[in-house]
């Protein structure tokens, strides 16, 4: 049995303000909350008849919100993959202003990609998402993961990159 339009729709506007907060948790950008609220209403409308009746309105749209919030990371995090097509194919997320036309630039970015991708997945993803940018509690949030411990995963990589790359200074 689902929910009826009228009563689909005000519950929808009831639960707008809890959307936006939750949505501005995710990404700790209020421009970048009201285009996931507005993403996950029309989400929502979309998909009424899947609703039923019985089931946590609250919970369902949260699980829609964060669904989608997911699927627009893992497409910027798609979109902003360097892919290094020497002999070793490795991949980093970069910044454009790494990049470096001379010789010994491409030297030194070739060795500190090689670094950073002999990295398990848990210290290398934080660090390239710093690297590109992101703020610490931009990074915790999205990967879902306490400020601390990607403050100290960042360190950690700083300091082992520092070591690893200490001959190509």
């Amino acid at each position: 049995m689902t929910m009826e339009t009228a009563t689909f729709a005000q519950n929808l506007l009831g639960m707008q303000t809890e959307l936006h907060r939750f949505a501005y948790r995710l990404t700790a950008d209020n421009d970048d909350a009201n285009d996931l609220l507005q993403e996950t209403s029309l989400k929502a409308l979309d998909n009424q008849e899947k609703f039923v009746a019985e089931t946590n309105f609250k919970g369902w749209l949260y699980a829609i919100m964060r669904n989608i919030f997911i699927n627009n990371y893992r497409k910027i995090m798609r979109d902003q993959t360097y892919v290094d097509y020497t002999d070793n194919l490795y991949f980093l997320n970069l910044g454009a202003d790494l990049a470096d036309d001379s010789m010994e630039g491409s030297y030194d970015l070739k060795e500190i990609r090689k670094a950073v991708n002999a990295l398990p997945k848990e210290y290398r993803v934080p660090f390239a998402m710093y690297v590109s940018g992101f703020k610490y509690r931009e990074i915790a949030s999205k990967l879902h993961l306490p400020i601390g411990t990607v403050k100290s995963r960042i360190h950690f990589t700083r300091k082992k990159l520092k070591q690893d790359l200490k001959d190509f200074r």
